[in-house]
């Protein structure tokens, strides 16, 4: 059981990573509040901290790395859901497709 906690904490901690690395593309630009996702971070909520700041991305022209952290943390979390064709879309789809845009742009 200690192994299986340690590996969690671990993932945890790769995940929040990728989500702060994520989250200073978000610095500086006006009108934006990273509050929300802070706090979020703050206290090991990764699923919703995801959840903002695609919310807080997703209208902006962001660089292609912030959608790569993001991927990264949600591949962490094991968010991608296997039908892309289901009528909820998850952030983390959100986020793959966000990712394949700014592919095909670079």
């Amino acid at each position: 059981m200690t192994d299986h906690r340690e590996t969690l904490r671990s993932s945890w901690d790769r995940t929040r990573t990728h989500l702060t690395a994520a989250r200073t593309h978000l610095i500086g630009i006006s009108d934006i509040d990273l509050s929300a996702a802070q706090e979020y971070l703050d206290h090991n909520e990764l699923g919703l901290a995801l959840d903002c700041l695609v919310d807080l991305g997703c209208d902006l022209d962001l660089p292609l790395l912030f959608w790569q952290d993001l991927d990264r943390a949600a591949r962490e979390m094991r968010l991608y859901s296997t039908d892309l064709h289901t009528p909820h879309l998850t952030s983390a789809d959100f986020c793959r497709r966000h990712l394949a845009a700014a592919c095909e742009n670079e």
